[in-house]
Order: structure tokens, then C-alpha cells, then sequence
């Protein structure tokens, strides 16, 4: 006898919303939501993925950021990856205005859109109405500049660390440009601590939305992003990162993880690095509004994706 289909609850995504998928670097959110894709086709919806990842938008980069390949975008449409050159800047508040864009449409259309993504800032920008700090000053930025340039990130990250200890935990030791920019905007005053009035923090989003966070074992995280990191290596990122360095890749998509490590072979460099960067996404998914939690440790896709559908969304408190 044929199996039945899991049931899909009419209630598991808010009437006119959307699902969002967040989790660290490895988690696994790619192939769950592929998995509900199908479930939610078979039910009669329409989903589309829209990425929240500040770097899958940059064509050429595809296997070093993670983009789905053809064959699983071809089971599941994404939006907003691929689609700039490496040589140009982009900003969240870029992202935001195309996001919120892709969204709107899609809903006016009838989708679902599934927002997957492991950049945190990004997500909330895909989901919410961001106010962004303003711009430091360019001689307030460039002084930070100049003291990184005469000493060092990692000296500067541990200044920062003694002014600010919770953006420091933020802020990857070697990340030049964040550094510089979190000690300009405490000389604003525009850097509140976390408990401050901070505008991403907050539950309030542009249309009702199903936060699930995936999660798994440590241990079993970090092996799989050692897998992942080997995988890359073998699909040809060394490849992308030289070629987008000799076409002039710009600051923001050499924050690409692994692309400084691949430009000179190393490899555990690179590993370590994604596992510290899953590291800060589990810190910050814990302070996610309204999040719902799930344990993927040990399930398959296909049976996290029939789980999360066969059940309503969260009440709000």
C-alpha cells in the first residue's frame, strides 16, 4: 500500500506570513527546507526560498558560500542569491530594500516564501523594519582605521573587548572593518549594550512570521562543518577565491568565510574559523524573539520538515 502523506497543518505558517528557517553554518537548514518544499507542493502551496546569507548574493562565490546548486534549486527556487559581481559593496541596508521587495511579491502572488539563512543581521532585515545605526564619521572612522592599520585587529579587538565586552563577543578577532566601525559608533554613542533599546532584537516583523531555529549536538555540528569545509575544497572553492581576487573582490565579499584561509591553502584555518562563526550564530540565536527551537540532532530532512508541518505555528505570549 502507498504511504499516506504526512498531514500538513493549515495553521504551521501564519495566515499571509512566511516561514523562516535560522540556524549556525552547517545545521543543515538547505536540505529541511527542501524537504518541506515538497511537503508544502504536495499540499497545494507554493514556497520559494528567499536567502538571508550577506554572502550567497555574490556570483562567482557559489560553492565557498554555500549556494544551493542547480539541482536543488531547481526543487526549490531561491531568490537573491547570485546575482552581483564580486567586485561590488553591498550593505544590509541594500539587502533589506530587495528583500523586503522579494517578499511582498511573492505574498501578493500567493507563495510562501521561506527565508533560510545563517546571517543574523540579515534576517532580521529580511523579516523586520530595521533602524540602522547611522555612519560613523569619515575621520572618526578613519582614526579606528589608522590604529588598526599601526596595531593590529587583534589588539584592537581586545580594546574593544574592555570597552564593550558584548560587541567584542560579536566580532570575529580578525574582522578589521567591524572593529573599527564598533569603537567609531561608541564614540557616537550609537552602540547600545544588550539589554539597551536595540531595534533587532525586537519580536515585531513586516508580516506574521514562523521563526524556527535548528539546532544540533556540538560536537556533531563542528565534524559536519569540517566535512562541509573539505567538500568546498574538493568542489573548487580555491578556484572561485583566486579568480574573485584577481577580478578585484571587494571588502564585503572577502568577508566570504574561508576566502582570505583558501587564498593561502589553509584549510584548517578555515575550519576553525566556520566552527567560531557557528559558535556566534548559536549566541545570537538565542536572543531571537519568538523563536521556536528544534533539535535536528540525529533526524533526517524529511522528518524535521513533516514534524514542523504537522504542527501549528507558536502562540505569541
Amino acid at each position: 500500500m502507498p504511504v499516506a502523506e504526512p498531514a500538513i497543518d493549515p495553521r504551521t505558517v501564519p495566515p499571509g506570513g512566511l516561514l523562516a528557517l535560522f540556524g549556525p553554518t552547517g545545521v543543515g537548514k538547505t536540505d529541511i527546507a527542501l524537504a518541506a518544499a515538497e511537503l508544502l507542493r504536495a499540499a497545494g502551496r507554493r514556497p520559494v526560498a528567499v536567502s538571508a546569507d550577506a554572502l550567497q548574493v555574490y556570483r562567482g562565490l557559489e560553492v565557498l558560500t554555500g549556494v544551493p546548486p542547480a539541482y536543488e534549486r531547481a526543487r526549490l527556487e531561491h531568490r537573491l542569491v547570485s546575482f552581483l559581481p564580486v567586485d561590488a559593496t553591498f550593505s544590509v541596508g541594500q539587502y533589506a530594500e530587495l528583500a523586503h521587495a522579494e517578499i511582498d511579491a511573492l505574498l501578493a502572488d500567493g507563495a510562501l516564501p521561506i527565508v533560510v539563512g545563517g546571517t543574523g543581521l540579515y534576517l532580521r532585515a529580511a523579516l523586520a523594519e530595521l533602524e540602522l545605526r547611522p555612519l560613523p564619521p569619515a575621520d572618526v572612522r578613519a582614526r579606528w582605521e589608522a590604529e588598526i592599520a599601526a596595531m593590529g585587529p587583534a589588539i584592537l579587538h581586545e580594546r574593544l573587548a574592555l570597552r564593550a565586552p558584548w560587541a567584542a563577543a560579536g566580532i570575529d578577532p580578525g574582522d578589521r572593518h567591524r572593529i573599527a566601525r564598533a569603537h567609531a559608533l561608541l564614540d557616537m554613542g550609537e552602540l547600545e549594550p544588550p539589554d539597551g533599546p536595540n531595534r533587532l532584537w525586537t519580536a515585531d516583523t513586516r508580516h506574521p512570521t514562523r521563526l524556527v531555529a535548528l539546532v544540533r549536538d556540538r560536537e556533531d555540528l563542528y565534524a559536519r562543518i569540517d566535512a562541509r569545509v573539505e567538500r568546498m575544497v574538493a568542489g573548487g572553492a580555491v578556484d572561485e577565491v583566486r579568480a574573485a581576487q584577481a577580478a578585484g573582490a571587494s571588502e564585503t565579499a572577502r568577508k566570504a568565510l574561508g576566502f582570505e584561509e583558501l587564498l593561502t591553502g589553509d584549510v584548517a584555518g578555515m575550519q576553525r574559523r566556520t566552527r567560531n562563526y557557528a559558535r556566534r550564530q548559536l549566541t545570537w540565536l538565542r536572543k531571537l524573539a519568538g523563536v521556536e527551537v528544534v533539535d535536528v540532532t540525529g533526524r533526517a530532512p524529511a522528518e524535521v520538515a513533516a514534524a514542523l508541518l504537522a504542527t501549528p505555528a507558536p502562540r505569541a505570549p
